[in-house]
């Protein structure tokens, strides 16, 4: 009886500072740091109309730069950079823009730390910005999930993906990743920095499923080490005319039945995207970049709350240029929800799903960097996204690492075929392709013809997974996963009564930007061989 009253007593002075800490106000000012030491000096001006905001609510700073909001015990307050400014790098470019208040240290029992306990609320927390030039055209860079699980792994992220991208000559003005930076060994984050650091530039971090803390016993604490290496993981800043919005849109445990996780969104973040969005010009551009897709098929059991994207949906409605990004599935999808779905805008909305980094984990034999091929499961090659932002909207091109920029259609035809009786086809896999897309054909510089959309497992990844399973000594390696279907495949017959001999088939692809890409391949045509 002792022990229960003094833990009803405990559990009511805990309750009591948490009341006592969500009445607080937090004040500050967002202001020029004309000479970059992070201090608010006399005489630098504070920065009107910019938002602040506590994860929940957004507050727009006054005519002189001030703000007050509302923290609780597990606050973190972040200024939403405005275009044309900058806000400081923290190591490993980083973007220093928020302000945690934990003033317990609520992951002291987690196997992986957060936040340590911040004492007591600072009588004011001010966010320096820099001005900075930015154009209405730029580009910037996107990783999907890197992932990996053992420092070996990490280092094919380096040598595979990091080292490339150092020598490629576009210049993305920042980039992103979408989540799972790590595979569950959380202690893999401050590596995972110093090796997207070497990019130079500002690298802004989705969480993924990979990034959570498993001790959690509540949503918004199983992002305790992720805060604590990257800041918020729901937040929001702008870029010219392009604004974006970062969400950590999976949900742990699940509120289902307290196992795994589950997509969808809490009631604060949905605020929070309702008063941002409040703000922004209904002609600007707006990017969702999240980690879990929100294609839902299997409408008895969703990946995904529905209710929470259609919330999502009507929010982003009144927007006429919408792109989503997400990861997560490492396999590689154009998706386009339409009223259908749920989607009330004027076109339909797209969801770019992005091959990975780390492809299909790290599976597979190694290319000619020593890096595993990791070949996807729908049979996209393991690489990276560039997107590009003008007035007219936006362009993504997806660069297939260790590959010429061109190459983005891998093609299976059968090195021999029979002249007469012939029921074998070719397939085309165009990387980037989806439902509406158009390939074509040629067979020796002839005429073009359409090829047939399929949808349906890659026959060349096929091959691969059956060599595995058919060889008597295990190469090097790892046995790639088992083939998924592929939402980007086509396919054609050969035409009656080829000549024997050799002969070429030509496929071209035009992606939803115009640009196009090619690829060609030998095959012999041979007699019949009747059986004796």
């Amino acid at each position: 009886m002792k022990h229960s009253i003094m833990r009803l007593l405990y559990l009511a002075l805990i309750t009591a500072s948490i009341s006592v800490y969500s009445q607080q106000e937090l004040k500050g000012t967002v202001y020029l740091d004309t000479n970059k030491n992070g201090i608010l000096d006399r005489g630098e001006k504070g920065l009107g109309g910019v938002g602040v905001s506590n994860g929940k609510n957004v507050v727009i700073t006054d005519k002189n730069g001030v703000y007050s909001l509302p923290v609780g015990a597990e606050s973190s307050v972040f200024v939403i950079k405005p275009s044309g400014f900058s806000t400081p790098l923290k190591k490993g470019n980083l973007p220093d823009f928020y302000y945690h208040y934990k003033p317990n240290d609520s992951s002291k029992e987690f196997k992986f730390k957060g936040t340590p306990a911040t004492g007591k609320l600072p009588r004011s927390v001010n966010f320096a910005l820099y001005p900075q030039t930015e154009a209405e055209e730029f580009q910037i860079l996107v990783f999907g999930d890197p992932q990996p699980y053992t420092e070996h792994e990490m280092d094919y992220f380096r040598r595979g993906i990091i080292e490339e991208v150092r020598r490629n000559p576009r210049k993305a003005v920042f980039g992103i990743s979408l989540g799972d930076l790590v595979g569950d060994d959380l202690s893999l984050h401050p590596s995972y920095i110093r090796s997207v650091e070497k990019l130079e530039m500002p690298w802004y971090n989705v969480i993924g499923n990979h990034d959570m803390n498993y001790d959690a016993k509540q949503d918004f604490l199983s992002d305790e080490t992720f805060e604590q290496h990257f800041g918020p993981s729901t937040y929001a800043f702008n870029y010219g005319k392009v604004h974006f919005v970062i969400l950590d849109n999976i949900l742990y445990p699940d509120p289902r039945d307290q196992k795994g996780y589950w997509g969808g969104l809490r009631e604060d973040q949905l605020q929070f995207i309702a008063q941002d969005l409040q703000h922004v010009p209904k002609d600007h551009q707006i990017v969702v970049a999240f980690h879990i897709h929100l294609k839902i098929e299997d409408q008895d059991n969703p990946h995904f709350r529905i209710s929470d994207r259609d919330r999502l949906f009507e929010l982003l409605s009144p927007f006429s240029k919408v792109l989503l990004l997400s990861a997560h599935t490492h396999k590689q999808e154009q998706i386009f929800y339409t009223r259908k779905e749920g989607w009330l805008g004027a076109t339909p909305l797209h969801e770019l799903n992005m091959g990975t980094t780390s492809g299909d984990w790290y599976s597979g034999t190694v290319d000619s960097t020593g890096v595993p091929l990791s070949v996807m499961r729908d049979g996209t090659y393991r690489g990276y996204s560039f997107i590009d932002f003008s007035q007219k909207g936006y362009n993504v091109d997806y660069k297939v690492a260790g590959k010429p920029d061109d190459f983005m259609v891998e093609l299976h035809v059968p090195k021999v075929i029979t002249r007469t009786r012939n029921s074998a086809r070719f397939f085309a896999n165009f990387f980037t392709g989806g439902a509406h897309d158009t390939l074509e054909y040629r067979i020796d510089q002839g005429e073009w013809k359409k090829m047939t959309r399929e949808v349906s497992y890659d026959p060349a990844y096929v091959s691969d997974v059956l060599m595995w399973d058919t060889v008597e000594k295990l190469p090097e390696g790892r046995r790639p996963s088992n083939p998924e279907v592929s939402t980007h495949l086509w396919s054609a017959g050969f035409p009656r009564n080829l000549t024997v001999g050799d002969h070429l088939v030509e496929v071209r692809a035009t992606d939803r930007y115009g640009k196009t890409f090619s690829n060609t391949q030998k095959f012999l045509v041979q007699e019949l061989q009747p059986i004796p």
